[in-house]
């Protein structure tokens, strides 16, 4: 006898899980980094030419 489709996801396993919360902290961090970075950039070419 044959098996209905199952609309549930697939299962993920413990390490999966895992490795996809650290790749989503990774690109949580980097971009973060690079906002403080350009945000400075802009702060310290607005003092060069402001002043």
């Amino acid at each position: 006898m044959a098996h209905a489709p199952s609309n549930s996801p697939a299962t993920v396993t413990e390490t999966a899980f895992t490795a996809d919360r650290q790749g989503m902290f990774n690109g949580f961090c980097s971009a973060t980094t690079w906002t403080v970075i350009a945000s400075m950039i802009g702060l310290a070419l607005m003092a060069i030419f402001l002043v």
